[in-house]
């Protein structure tokens, strides 16, 4: 059968990022991808102009709708908004199950992504029911306190994050300098570096979203944590290098790149 995943995110317009891009990854992966969309968002490759939270319990059915008939393998969480659709979410899903769950709390443009009182939340609720969570730079300064980008702070973060009760975490090097981009995971086998060379490009939109997804089939299609997180890099690393360069601010990836399933 098909592996299968749940994403629960909100919605792009210009479909570089979230549910859009959750769909396009999954597919080009070999997973199918059921949604529960817990906003709907004005943007562009530019900016975030408008954003349409769905109510709680709207996002609890539709979660229930899927888990009842087509049921899921995996499950990735991206935008959510608001603490309340973060309890919805929380009370909504099954306890065991492979999670992964990327904070967003800003989007690439700078526009708030998750309120500050949700934050709190997010960390109470499901934190302890993460596989994994796999904020970038910022988010890990917000959420751990670190105040520099260094491999070792990225460790030192990761650890932090699973003192909080995340089973493992990806702290994503996007927003550092170097000549190469350090994604750092932390879990119970010890600390993994995926180091891959920086790739000198403005359309990044929606990155954290697909690696999270790639990362959420891998571990739906029985993949263990390490293999599913570096074939989900090569992937995105793939669909960066290959991006077809709309829009005129941070475009899109090329999410149906040829890659190794």
């Amino acid at each position: 059968m098909m592996p299968r995943i749940l994403v629960i995110a909100g919605s792009d317009s210009s479909a570089g990022a979230g549910i859009q891009a959750d769909i396009k990854t999954a597919q080009a992966l070999g997973c199918y991808a059921q949604t529960a969309i817990t906003a709907v968002t004005a943007q562009n490759t530019r900016d975030v102009t408008k954003v349409h939270p769905v109510p709680a319990d709207i996002v609890a059915a539709q979660i229930e709708a899927c888990l009842r008939d087509i049921g899921a393998d995996a499950v990735k969480i991206g935008m959510l908004g608001s603490a309340k659709i973060v309890r919805a979410v929380a009370s909504a899903l099954p306890k065991k199950i492979p999670l992964v769950l990327d904070p967003l709390m800003v989007s690439t443009s700078g526009h708030r992504l998750l309120a500050a009182n949700a934050v709190a939340a997010m960390i109470r609720e499901l934190f302890p029911r993460a596989s994994l969570v796999t904020p970038n730079i910022p988010e890990a300064k917000a959420l751990a306190g670190i105040t520099r980008s260094k491999r070792g702070d990225a460790e030192a973060a990761g650890r932090k994050l699973i003192a909080m009760g995340a089973h493992a975490a990806l702290i994503k090097g996007g927003h550092a300098t170097r000549a190469t981009v350090d994604d750092v995971l932390v879990w119970r086998g010890g600390v993994e570096v995926y180091a891959y060379p920086r790739v000198k490009t403005r359309h990044t939109h929606g990155t954290g979203c697909t690696l999270s997804t790639a990362i959420a089939c891998g571990l739906a299609q029985g993949l263990s944590l390490p293999l599913a997180v570096g074939r989900a890099r090569e992937y995105l690393q793939h669909a960066i290098a290959t991006a077809p360069g709309l829009g005129k601010g941070h475009g899109p990836l090329n999410h149906g790149g040829e890659i190794a399933k």
